[in-house]
């Protein structure tokens, strides 16, 4: 009977049932499903009561619960969610506890392999672990590699040839790398390779770990893009179940996003009451009492209501206002958005200015739109250098000042020229809140130079807010009829 370690892995990929399929590219995420949230039964709301203390089991299966939810969101909403590995800062205490073991565990493995007999104590654990990893990497189908894999690692032969002396190290690991090679995604070929060649028997049991942890973690990044479709199609579902079980375990889970909901309640009326024609204005006047919404003659719909608090996310004051805990999941994404934006403001408000003021010409010229991604002083250089280059004349100290002065005053929160600008682009981004809106929006006068970044960023924050709406629309709608507009038209029941 031949000996299974000498046998070399099967290499005929046409056989489905010997060597499992190799992670490749995954297809692209679904995009969003477009049509409005489907119609389902009002959720629960909590009633108000004091907060409830939960025993230190309910807080851990809580936050397992919201671990899990906050996962299967980011896989849904972020297509390039993928797990990384961690790498702790060099000089980091993490990093510095890590390695003292790591060497601790390592140094050991070479005094009993140096030992005279050598001790393979260790060696048969990790050998143990490899074997397990191995395994865990094949897919149900795979039965005959996995009984290859079982026989050729057999742990109770490899001890019985431990103890007689006769443990053959380098021929377990090259059967052992010649598997890598089959199951490892194409992006780990090289390093699986170059471990072939590492004849120090502790240098390669410690390689062929740290390998072994990347193609884990590609087995899971390949699973987590095969199954984004599936979780698109359920993760709505999904997330109200569990959100709605979060509700029973915390009744005051919805505190923040109700006090949201006033506010933009409240400035819906405001801005009503002052446009009679344009009810839904998406400035931000100051916000009045609660009991003025109530008061209001004509009572704002709920999704003028909702639209303007989500609108309200782009200019989020962390240390004055509490996030809605509905939007808790995505505060990174909206608040990157609210710093696009911002940016794109001031970009705008440059071009604006340094177009005003040096003229039409020179603004479309080739190259002059980089030239001014940074302001005052570089601003005025790089334009005086273009006007040199073109043949234009020079700049006038007047026109140097003027440049210079507008340029810094766009940093003031009070600048005309910024104000405009902002309006115009939080104008544009409104559009983009209904699920079925489209690209083909025209763009307010003098959005055009930012035109490509604008449009990303409206996508961007428009899937967001439509799977947000999808998810907690029930729930925005309960508080709204039952809370803020509790005079609205009857008959309601979804966005």
């Amino acid at each position: 009977m031949s000996n299974p370690r000498e046998e070399t892995p099967p290499s005929d990929c046409s056989d489905p049932e010997s060597v499992p399929c190799r992670p490749r590219k995954a297809r692209q995420a679904q995009e969003s499903h477009d049509g409005d949230m489907p119609s389902l039964c009002p959720p629960q709301l909590p009633t108000s009561s004091p907060p409830r203390v939960l025993s230190m089991a309910e807080l851990l299966e809580t936050a397992q619960e919201v671990s899990k939810m906050t996962i299967a969101h980011e896989i849904v909403v972020n297509r390039d969610f993928k797990l990384q590995e961690v790498n702790f800062s060099p000089n980091s205490l993490e990093s510095r506890v890590k390695e003292t073991l790591h060497k601790a565990f390592w140094d050991s493995l070479k005094e009993q392999l140096s030992a005279s007999p050598p001790d393979y104590t260790h060696v048969i654990q990790l050998l143990q672990e490899i074997k397990e990893t191995i395994l865990s990497l094949l897919l149900p189908r795979h039965s005959r590699l996995r009984g290859q894999i079982e026989e050729a690692l057999d742990m109770e032969l490899i001890r019985q040839e431990a103890e007689h002396g006769a443990l053959d190290i380098p021929n377990l690991t090259m059967y052992i790398l010649g598997t890598m090679a089959m199951l490892c995604a194409p992006v780990r070929d090289e390093e699986v390779q170059r471990l072939r060649g590492v004849t120090d028997p502790v240098q390669l049991l410690r390689e062929i770990f740290r390998v072994l942890d990347l193609m884990k973690m590609d087995m899971v990044n390949f699973t987590i893009q095969s199954l984004r479709p599936h979780l698109q199609d359920h993760s709505v579902q999904y997330e109200q179940k569990k959100f709605q079980e979060l509700l029973a375990k915390l009744p005051n889970s919805l505190d923040h996003t109700t006090e949201w909901l006033h506010k933009a309640a409240a400035e819906v009326s405001a801005s009503s009451w002052s446009s009679p024609s344009h009810p839904e204005v998406h400035g931000s006047p100051a916000p009045l009492s609660l009991g003025a919404v109530s008061r209001s003659s004509s009572t704002p719909s709920p999704m003028s209501v909702l639209n303007q608090g989500y609108m309200n996310l782009l200019r989020w004051e962390p240390a004055i206002e509490k996030y809605p805990e509905t939007l808790l999941m995505d505060q990174a994404r909206l608040q990157e958005v609210q710093l696009q934006v911002n940016q794109l403001t001031i970009l705008a408000a440059v071009l604006l200015v340094s177009s005003s003021v040096c003229g039409s010409a020179l603004f479309s010229s080739p190259g002059f739109r980089e030239a001014l991604l940074d302001i005052s002083n570089h601003v005025h250089q790089e334009v005086s250098e273009s006007l040199l280059q073109l043949g234009y004349p020079a700049f006038t100290s007047d026109k140097s000042a003027s440049l210079k002065g507008q340029i810094r005053s766009i940093a003031e929160d009070d600048n005309a020229v910024r104000s405009v600008i902002e309006q115009r682009i939080h104008s544009f981004l409104s559009l983009h809140l209904s699920p079925s809106a489209q690209n083909s929006h025209s763009l307010p006068k003098g959005l055009a130079p930012i035109q490509e970044e604008l449009l990303e960023v409206s996508h961007r924050f428009g899937s967001v807010i439509h799977h947000n709406r999808q998810v907690y629309g029930p729930y925005y709608l309960a508080i709204l009829k039952k809370v803020v507009l509790p005079g609205a038209e009857p008959g309601i029941d979804s966005f």
